[in-house]
């Protein structure tokens, strides 16, 4: 069974999806957003033959008065089916790629475990197949990534540690393959799937959520129903605009 650790920050108003929140979105729409993504993200992992392991942010990287593990359990556990199944731990490190890094690590080293995953909250398409196919693909591969676009990952997948420092430097896609063929792991890839985390995201997230809807595709339930709810479509000439 692998684990899949989801590295989550508390869904508070200006602390999360700023680059949404400065333009398209306001604060509260980006919120949202990231709150639909990330209980999407999570029950897509609960439904997988995978162990969900949610990471939040320690209380001095959350904004003043917010207790970060209950910010975070809140929309959990109305989203998760057995929601006491999941476990909550508290991110130790002072840059993404440490936290990572100490996660994956620990896991593998101290507790035994035999795979361990880092999944993005925003990658808010991610489906129960794409994480079972990952866990297939770990038998085989020492690391094995799910590349989004603009190089980034949305799922990086470890049989094994490897050096963690600057490893999620962009491309973040390249570097990791870098650091597992170093370690003579090998490498394998999910298909490409995108994060939203930039308005150019939104654009491409928008027409693929609303053309897998229209065609009763699996969707992300919460994030499809809040770009409904918003009104949010692109035009022909990629402009994204409300309905």
């Amino acid at each position: 069974m692998t684990t899949v650790a989801v590295l989550a920050d508390p869904p508070v108003e200006g602390h999360v999806l700023p680059e949404l929140a400065d333009g398209p979105l306001d604060e509260s729409e980006a919120t949202a957003l990231y709150t639909a993504m990330l209980a999407d993200v999570c029950r897509a992992v609960e439904a997988s033959g995978a162990e969900l392991l949610v990471n939040y942010r320690p209380e001095e990287q959350a904004p003043d008065g917010v207790d970060p593990e209950q910010a975070v359990r809140e929309p959990l556990d109305e989203a998760l089916q057995a929601p006491d199944n999941a476990r909550y731990e508290v991110q130790v490190g002072s840059s993404h790629a440490a936290r990572v890094g100490n996660t994956v690590t620990h896991l593998l080293e101290r507790e035994d475990v035999n795979t361990v995953a880092a999944v993005e909250p925003t990658a808010g398409l991610l489906t129960r197949q794409l994480v079972d196919s990952a866990a297939m693909k770990l038998r085989s591969a020492g690391v094995v990534l799910g590349p989004s676009t603009e190089g980034r990952v949305y799922y990086a997948g470890f049989a094994e540690p490897v050096d963690f420092e600057g490893a999620y430097a962009t491309p973040s896609v390249q570097t990791l393959t870098e650091r597992a063929t170093d370690a003579d792991l090998g490498a394998d890839f999910l298909p490409s799937a995108p994060v939203v985390e930039t308005p150019a995201d939104l654009r491409t997230v928008v027409p693929l959520l609303r053309a897998r809807h229209r065609a009763e595709r699996v969707v992300p339930p919460r994030t499809t129903a809040l770009i409904h709810e918003l009104g949010l479509r692109v035009t022909a000439d990629d402009e994204l605009v409300r309905d």
